[in-house]
């Protein structure tokens, strides 16, 4: 056998097996890392959806959360596994917000991790206490501008997302008002019913049933679409309060070296569960909106969404941790 005869047959041997190396995926139960601890809303989607993959896949899908450092410890924990598609990140936005949010990171998002899907994303709200004299965005906005630094408006914590829309309103409208970072969505909503802080930004996910129950009252979502499970709630832009578009993601990722097939399983199993009738139904409920991208788009968007944040930390002088 000639040289170039051995080459061809070395390409098309490493091709059918790359193909069967898919194929046969996965053999053994799947550890999905998400960042954060349990019962948070990326959390409960999750487990939605690795239940529906153990079904679909004859594999168990499992949940470990592994919180810390605003979600680096568990993104870092998957960066460094090996990348044969037994470890998966389920990740909120903390992915794309921490590269300028930590003067520090413990990995290199963009060359440790591949993107797989964008499996949905909550958009985030902004709410106030029954109690309190605003009926629309609009009306709040103009009690903040008459009366500077008198308002607190609640956010589940310092570098989320509800915390940079927070800091990006008060950037593009003027507005002066005290920021009141809680450790997480449940304190800051528990606040909220109990109108300590009035006023509070946070993804839509963690607030459904209060709003639907009136406990609370929702101003307007950070989204370009309504939603299709609180459909009364304008968005921010069509209140006229542009560029506001922001969102908490559940975003899927695989440690670089991951091979393309598996890339791909992950990404058409991952779609066709967010898909289904069923489950994005519930999803619907917990304020996520089903997606389910391919892995291009999803990893065009984490690159538009790390350069987003990006200037918004750096145009309204957010601190760095």
């Amino acid at each position: 056998m000639t040289t170039i005869m051995r080459a061809v047959a070395l390409a098309a041997a490493c091709l059918i097996s790359g193909s069967a190396f898919g194929q046969q995926y996965p053999s053994k139960p799947v550890k999905i890392i998400i960042p954060f601890p349990a019962g948070g809303v990326t959390d409960l989607g999750g487990r939605l959806i690795a239940q529906r993959l153990s079904e679909r896949l004859g594999q168990q899908f499992y949940i470990e959360n592994i919180g810390g450092a605003g979600g680096n410890l568990g993104m870092a924990q998957v960066a460094r596994a090996p990348g044969d598609g037994y470890t998966i990140l389920l990740s909120s936005s903390s992915v794309t917000v921490n590269p300028s949010l930590y003067q520090k990171m413990p990995f290199d998002v963009e060359k440790d991790l591949i993107p797989v899907t964008k499996a949905g994303g909550s958009p985030n709200s902004w709410l106030v206490n029954p109690s309190f004299p605003a009926n629309n965005m609009k009306e709040l906005v103009d009690l903040m501008k008459k009366d500077p630094g008198k308002y607190s408006v609640g956010s589940p914590g310092a570098g989320t997302t509800p915390s940079l829309s927070i800091e990006q309103l008060k950037y593009d409208l003027k507005v002066d008002f005290v920021t009141v970072p809680f450790a997480g969505g449940g304190p800051m909503t528990q606040s909220l019913l109990g109108g300590h802080v009035p006023i509070s930004c946070g993804a839509i996910g963690n607030s459904v049933e209060l709003i639907k129950d009136g406990k609370i009252r929702a101003l307007g979502i950070t989204d370009k679409k309504r939603l299709e499970t609180l459909p009364n709630i304008p968005t921010l832009d069509e209140l006229g309060i542009k560029g506001q578009e922001a969102e908490t993601i559940a975003g899927v990722f695989v440690p670089a070296g991951t091979p393309k097939a598996i890339v791909d399983k992950l990404q058409q199993e991952i779609s066709a569960v967010v898909k289904s009738p069923d489950i994005r139904a519930r999803l619907l409920e917990l304020g996520i909106v089903p997606e389910g991208d391919t892995p291009e788009s999803f990893a065009a968007y984490v690159k538009a969404d790390i350069a987003k944040w990006k200037r918004v930390i750096e145009v309204a002088n957010v601190p760095r941790i």
